[in-house]
């Protein structure tokens, strides 16, 4: 059994969104000059370059102003009137039948939705499976609520040309008759962007529902999808788990991450349990700031189209200068913010480059051991940035690459 010490040092927050002035000062092995420019942090969006959805910061006033304490105390799974409001949106986006009253839950941001969904389906000694590369907070949390790993494998690069995401199907069914009662995965795919083909989601879901697994789907960045791909809810599926919960929220793509606003739907006792939870972690989404959800799928005729197209235009310029540097390969990102390129041979290492890029190069990346402990060679990077801020750091990372080239 892990300590306290132990348990807590799996959830080293270093490599987050904000955290590296926490990062101590090491040694480095330097070639040069430091190269100045703009300090870009890649760890997150840039919300000013992005601005958030038109109208938010009203509805938020009006939460405050006209509706007072009841907004302020609300149910802890969230308001009614917003639950009802985000039942029709969402059940008109996915496909999915959605009731206010059984299957939805408003939580303080998506990360929070992640810890109550995680913690309402696991106890300590489950197998849970999860998949590599992803999301950095699925293996955390699942350690921390001592679960038993099964990591299964996602060939993102082998799978490109077959516009698949490239999941061990055969290695998930394998980890389910090993007993995982547990699957979560985030689609579009957080640190790769890419996304699941249908026939992978149908898969998925079969398999969850022959072997009675429990599934989280995180959809966060499923509304902002380039090259007029399709998705795949698979929360819509005809053939599905009985215990399932999707995630979703107006954080990223709407650039409403500071109201720290999450949305969880799904199986009426998977809700009820992660109500429970979070009456006595957060007791609730931030009461004000539930207002802000009349603006999310409400956006002004065209607005999200333009966020979409922005992106879309920083995700081929940085891809190109990428492709242009040798032996650094990257898969197009199909949906989100995100590049997990892949870098040659250094003669320092991966987690050195990180640092270095820090220090001497004014660009902060996420390391790709975030992702999976055999990511050594890979960073990830959030585009939803200044474009010209963005390319100019993009361009000191390359200079970088060729300092330390073996």
């Amino acid at each position: 059994m892990d300590t306290l010490l132990e348990k807590f040092a799996k959830l080293g927050c270093d490599n987050a969104p904000g955290q590296e002035g926490r990062q101590k000062a090491q040694p480095l092995e330097l070639r040069g000059e430091k190269l100045e420019g703009t300090p870009v942090d890649f760890s997150h969006g840039d919300v000013d370059a992005h601005p958030p959805i038109p109208g938010a910061l009203s509805d938020f006033v009006r939460g405050v102003e006209r509706i007072g304490s009841r907004q302020a105390y609300t149910e802890y799974r969230g308001g009614r009137v917003a639950r009802k409001d985000l039942a029709v949106k969402i059940s008109a986006f996915t496909g999915a039948a959605i009731d206010p009253e059984q299957n939805i839950i408003l939580t303080p941001g998506t990360q929070g939705a992640l810890f109550l969904a995680i913690g309402a389906n696991m106890v300590p000694g489950d197998k849970v499976a999860i998949v590599e590369p992803d999301y950095f907070a699925n293996r955390k949390l699942v350690e921390f609520f001592g679960g038993e790993l099964m990591p299964v494998r996602m060939d993102y690069f082998g799978a490109q040309e077959q516009g698949r995401a490239g999941l061990d199907l055969a290695g998930l069914e394998r980890a389910f008759q090993s007993g995982a009662k547990l699957f979560l995965f985030s689609n579009p795919n957080n640190p790769t962007g890419v996304i699941y083909s249908q026939e992978e989601i149908l898969r998925i879901a079969a398999l969850a529902k022959r072997y009675g697994v429990t599934l989280i789907v995180d959809e966060l960045y499923s509304r902002q999808v380039f090259d007029g791909r399709s998705y795949t809810h698979l929360c819509a599926q005809r053939e599905r788990p009985d215990n399932l919960v999707t995630i979703l929220g107006p954080s990223k793509t709407e650039s409403l991450s500071g109201y720290r606003l999450g949305v969880a739907f799904g199986s009426a006792p998977i809700i009820e349990r992660m109500e429970k939870l979070q009456a006595i972690v957060s007791l609730r989404a931030p009461g004000y700031c539930q207002a802000v959800f009349a603006s999310w799928f409400a956006e002004p005729e065209g607005w999200m189209e333009q966020r979409v197209a922005e992106h879309q235009a920083i995700r081929d310029s940085l891809l190109s200068k990428f492709r242009a540097c040798p032996g650094v390969t990257a898969r197009t990102t199909e949906a989100g913010s995100y590049l997990f390129p892949k870098l040659p041979t250094l003669a320092v290492s991966g987690e050195e480059f990180v640092k270095i890029l820090r220090a001497h190069a004014n660009v902060t990346v996420t390391p790709g051991t975030e992702f999976g402990p055999q990511f050594t060679d890979s960073f990830r990077i959030n585009f939803s940035q200044d474009r010209a801020a963005a390319e100019a750091a993009v361009d000191r990372i390359i200079q970088m690459i060729e300092r330390y080239r073996v």
